[in-house]
């Protein structure tokens, strides 16, 4: 039966999955710790390893959600209910786009879906990064957070550094503050 609900409730978040991983990890948090499948602390950690591992977050978040529910098999129920979806909408608009050609229709709901998408990557970041701290409650937690987010935000948008070493340096650096 937890096979069953692994793989419906991935089936629905990758239903719903508009602007890749990051966009959709607040809806895969609510629906794990719903089901009390995870806690809200190890589900942070997931989502950490996920995010470092080869492979798109959502997916790798799937896998180790339905990892640590139901072993082997809960990770092949997860990812099946996770990426069946996305084969199959993308079956249905190549043959629609093939059929009716790139009206206007299709570009005003995708500039429509633009906005929605960078929200929710905003709001799993938010999420991601208090993991359950309260934001204007400045404790060590909170300031080395913080610390590590403008490390990592100078180091993308003005020295121009690689996502790998900006991520290997953020590791390391939230080894040498909570550790």
């Amino acid at each position: 039966m937890i096979l069953l609900a692994l793989f419906w409730t991935f089936f629905k978040i990758g239903l719903v999955s508009f602007g890749g991983g990051y966009a959709i990890l607040s809806v895969i948090e609510h629906e794990v710790i719903g089901n009390q499948w995870m806690t809200p602390d190890s589900f942070a950690d997931a989502v950490s390893l996920a995010g470092m591992s080869p492979g798109p977050i959502a997916t790798n978040s799937a896998v180790l959600v339905g990892f640590k529910t139901a072993g082997i098999t809960g990770a092949i129920a997860s990812i099946l209910g996770m990426i069946l979806p996305s084969f199959l909408i993308i079956i249905a608009l190549a043959m629609f786009l093939y059929k009716k050609g790139q009206g206007g229709i299709m570009q005003a709901v995708l500039y429509g879906l633009k906005p929605m998408v960078a929200a929710m990557v905003i709001f799993a970041a938010y999420r991601v990064g208090i993991n359950g701290q309260p934001l204007l409650g400045l404790n060590g937690h909170t300031l080395a957070v913080v610390i590590i987010f403008i490390f990592a935000v100078v180091g993308i948008a003005k020295y121009r550094l690689h996502p790998l070493v900006v991520l290997s340096v953020s590791a390391l650096m939230g080894t040498a503050f909570f550790y």
